[in-house]
């Protein structure tokens, strides 16, 4: 029995998610995947993800895993068998095997998620698949400063989609920080962990803060008070790339 890791990088803006949907007919990235290899291997093959993306999300860095036995082809050239026969939205950019005890979402111990601003008046249209678009004037400085209220370990409740049944909403920050390609505005954050829209709501806020409508300081207000409705809005899925998970 083998346990295969994967390296997986997809544009998702026509798929509905990294999660099968079963008997919805709606392509996922999920679907994709388990149907290639289960052509290669003449046999059911089953992935675990590191991280269940939403529909229209991006992953440059997304891990899979499986478990096979009858697996034909030396672990080495599995992407390249796998790359000629997936479409062109998903590639497989590396493949090697693992221990048997490896989970690609159990054993993670940090993501880093990136999500991109196009800061300009006119919307590029080769951006408007990846990128959130932000006509308004925006200081980054400020929204920089209230990155730093981010870092450390927090209850981030308020930054959680509201119905998530997910109940400990406490998770660690590593790295939040802002870096410009103008006119594109990256966010970057790393953690241990991440709730649901958690990144998308995050950066809403330092909208907030970019525009004035609040204080960077207010950040830490915002996080203590656990509330959903305090923090900024939801920014669309396209914008958001789940970039690398570290083990």
């Amino acid at each position: 029995m083998k346990n295969i890791k994967l390296t997986v990088a997809y544009d998702g803006t026509n798929y509905h998610g990294f999660q099968e949907q079963r008997g919805t007919g709606l392509p996922t990235i999920q679907e994709v995947l388990e149907t290639t290899l289960s052509k290669v291997a003449q046999s059911p093959i089953q992935i675990i993800g590191a991280g269940r993306t939403d529909a229209g999300v991006h992953a440059q860095g997304q891990v899979v895993n499986f478990r096979s036995d009858k697996w034909p082809v030396p672990t080495e050239k599995i992407h390249l068998a796998l790359n000629t026969l997936l479409p062109e939205d998903i590639k497989i950019v590396r493949s090697e095997e693992v221990s048997l005890d490896f989970h690609a979402r159990f054993s993670a111990k940090a993501k880093t998620y990136r999500y991109s601003i196009y800061h300009h008046r006119v919307m590029s249209p080769q951006h408007r698949l990846y990128c959130y678009h932000e006509p308004r004037l925006l200081t980054v400085q400020a929204m920089q400063e209230g990155c730093r209220y981010l870092l450390g370990t927090h209850d981030f409740k308020c930054f959680q989609a509201q119905g998530s049944p997910v109940k400990d909403t406490v998770r660690t920050i590593l790295r939040a920080e802002l870096v410009e390609e103008k006119p594109v505005i990256h966010l970057y954050l790393r953690g241990n962990g991440f709730l649901y829209n958690m990144v998308r709501i995050i950066t809403g806020t330092l909208l907030n803060i970019g525009m004035g409508k609040i204080k960077p300081q207010e950040m830490e207000e915002i996080i203590a008070s656990r509330k959903r409705t305090l923090a900024g809005t939801t920014v669309p899925p396209q914008g958001l790339c789940m970039m690398e998970v570290e083990y």
